[in-house]
């Protein structure tokens, strides 16, 4: 595998911090975080098993790459739906509950291996996932990142209401990674970013050095175009056999980090409202 992670000159008179977001399904797991827990969440009530097999159906489209922007859209929408009413407290259980059983004999060992390097040379990892914060912000904290953003969910009275307060897909991934970046004075064009899907080319494009993990066809082309660097992940492996489990205190920090970047994204999203 190429080295990546090798900091450029920066290109202004200072030089600010480096960060490497990572896109999370298909870029750091061989899977889709949303689909993977269908079926604990219908084993605990919250859906059916038609639902199942939507989700199932998604999740095929998402592995062959099929799902177009419509598509992805139409899924969107549903999971909103789908989600109204659920308790945040139950879904949180849940995902706490399987997210090891779920998630780690998915995980790709050489993107593990590419968080550690930039964690080596002072850099701050960050994922960067449409998926929902309740089940990104688990996986994030045992990779041992540094900050998350997700799509948030409104919450009342500890339900989900349905709508949904920060999507984080295309550009908008774009704008709070450079929200995220003033915030916390990273330097972008010395930065790094990381994914799979050509719906992510804002978030490459927002940073000095991007890479196309497993690109498709089209998404290669692209790359090449805009001078990224290509890389094949192969290698899915159980997370405990390559992470240590986190201390208590690397656990509580990333909470807090966690709940830092919901803040600040939810501040921009509300700013951009009419």
């Amino acid at each position: 595998m190429s080295t990546p992670p090798q900091v450029a000159p920066p290109r202004g008179p200072t030089r600010g911090r480096v960060a490497a977001f990572f896109d999370l399904d298909k870029t750091i797991i061989a899977t889709s975080s949303s689909a993977a827990f269908s079926k604990p969440f219908y084993a605990g009530g919250l859906i059916t098993r038609g639902d199942v097999l939507r989700s199932a159906y998604a999740h095929l489209l998402f592995m062959a790459g099929n799902a177009d922007a419509d598509q992805t859209e139409r899924m969107r929408k549903h999971l909103s739906e789908l989600a109204t009413g659920w308790e945040v407290s139950k879904v949180q259980q849940i995902v706490a509950e399987t997210v090891h059983e779920l998630i780690d004999p998915y995980v790709y060992a050489e993107a593990v291996e590419l968080i550690a390097e930039h964690h080596e040379l002072g850099h701050d990892v960050v994922i960067v996932s449409a998926s929902g914060a309740e089940l990104v912000e688990p996986i994030a904290t045992v990779l041992g990142a540094d900050h998350v953003i997700a799509t948030q969910m409104s919450v009342d009275d500890g339900r989900y209401t349905g709508e949904i307060e920060f999507y984080a897909y295309g550009e908008q991934k774009a704008e709070a990674v450079r929200e995220l970046a003033a915030a916390r004075g990273y330097d972008l064009d010395r930065s790094y970013a990381y994914s799979d899907s050509v719906t992510d080319a804002p978030m490459l494009s927002a940073v000095g050095h991007g890479f196309a993990v497993n690109p498709d066809r089209a998404l290669r082309r692209l790359a090449i175009a805009s001078g990224w660097g290509v890389l094949t992940f192969t290698r899915p492996v159980a997370l405990r056999s390559v992470l240590r489990p986190p201390t208590v205190a690397v656990a509580v920090g990333a909470v807090l980090a966690t709940v830092t970047v919901a803040l600040l994204v939810r501040r921009w999203w509300v700013r951009r409202r009419p």
